[in-house]
């Protein structure tokens, strides 16, 4: 799908082709550091060359029309500047809504509505943050077309405000963080507690990142991942009764050892442990990655997997066939990415062995459940921006 067919989609579709304006945001792929955004600690995305594109134009009135190449099926659907609810009709509409609604509540002037075609080349449902992605798209659209004056991270910032609230997913800052400030051929240390953030060059020489979908469907709405986030708040508290803490990304592994006693329920101790352990190992990973120690960087992802298998039980036969048979088969490191239950893997894989990685793993993960995981190789690129 080219800028061109799309172009030439949206003058179909709104019967106009004055005053259009192109942009992209892109999706993310988190490298280690899952389930630490909310805790309090550290994570480690970078921004890829799959993304959401954004064809728009001013409206005269106060009407917005969206449409999205992947929900054909759905059509235009219309709501108004000045009746920004949540509609569960609307469907995938509701994240540039809130988009919208969001800009508006912050006292941004938004004094028209628009007409968007939107188009993704991120598989939905597969964890790479394909509603962050729209989230930025409409976010930097919205910015351009109405002349308005804010800085990416106040974007990024409003971004996950609006999927907070509006669409009521408790996500945390990393997947709008990576979509908005992502940088070509580097990664994003970011503290999450702190708000603090270094770009790491990726220097991936003969590796390639390679991230494989389970084709599960999943759902933040409907997965346990508020379930996971209430756990580990349930947890933090607890440790708060002795602990001077404001996360549970203050904790150094030992100190966790030395007052998990603190935790009386045993699932939220062993979601507070993954949470703990994850942010150190998101820090020792970028230092071995700093220091060229690619060997030791994967082998750090691979436990990172074990832990949200095991301690965060956010994994599932499918993303554990694919990690498990990457290991068996040459990757350098493998584990899921996102929230889990169902989307992707990435993996470090030298460039020689691609193809025969791919095909193996391929026919392991169709043989065992039953249908087929897509692959891609990704390349990491600039965050959102206008084309």
């Amino acid at each position: 799908m080219n800028l061109e067919n799309l172009i030439r989609d949206f003058s179909e579709v709104f019967k106009t082709d004055e005053g259009i304006h192109v942009f992209f945001a892109p999706g993310r792929v988190n490298l280690i550091g899952e389930h630490t955004d909310y805790n309090g600690g550290h994570v480690f995305p970078c921004a890829i060359n799959f993304g959401t594109y954004a064809i728009a134009r001013k409206r005269e009135d106060s009407k917005v029309k969206v449409i999205s190449k992947n929900f054909e099926e759905l059509g235009v659907i219309e709501f108004n500047i000045n009746d920004l609810v949540y509609r569960e009709e609307d469907n995938w509409a509701n994240y540039p809504k809130g988009i919208i609604k969001t800009f508006k509540d912050a006292r941004y002037n938004i004094d028209s509505g628009l007409e968007i075609l939107f188009f993704g080349n991120i598989p939905n449902g597969a964890g790479l943050s394909s509603s962050a992605s729209i989230e930025l798209a409409t976010s930097i659209a919205l910015k351009s077309l109405f002349n308005l004056n804010l800085l990416m991270i106040e974007m990024v910032e409003l971004s996950q405000k609006s999927e907070n609230q509006f669409n009521g997913v408790k996500c945390g800052i990393m997947d709008q963080f990576a979509c908005g400030m992502g940088r070509k051929d580097h990664a994003i240390l970011l503290d999450t507690n702190k708000m603090r953030y270094e770009y790491v060059p990726i220097k991936l020489d003969g590796i390639s990142i390679v991230i494989a979908n389970t084709n599960k469907h999943r759902d933040l709405m409907d997965s346990k991942y508020n379930e996971r986030r209430s756990e580990c708040e349930n947890a933090l508290r607890a440790l708060q009764e002795k602990l001077e803490i404001f996360s549970l990304g203050d904790l150094s592994e030992e100190e966790f050892e030395e007052n998990k006693h603190l935790i009386k329920n045993e699932i939220e101790r062993k979601r507070a442990k993954h949470a703990v352990y994850e942010n150190q190992r998101t820090i020792k990973a970028v230092r071995a990655l700093t220091e060229g120690d690619i060997e030791k960087f994967g082998r750090l992802m691979n436990e990172s997997h074990i832990s949200l298998r095991d301690d965060y039980e956010v994994t599932g036969i499918e993303l554990d066939t694919l990690v498990e048979a990457a290991w068996r088969n040459g990757a350098i490191g493998s584990r899921m990415t996102g929230a889990g239950f169902g989307g992707c893997t990435v993996s470090l894989v030298r460039n020689d062995e691609i193809e025969s990685f791919i095909e193996k793993i391929g026919e392991e993960y169709e043989r065992r459940i039953g249908y087929k995981a897509d692959f891609y190789i990704v390349s990491i690129g600039d965050g959102a921006r206008r084309i």
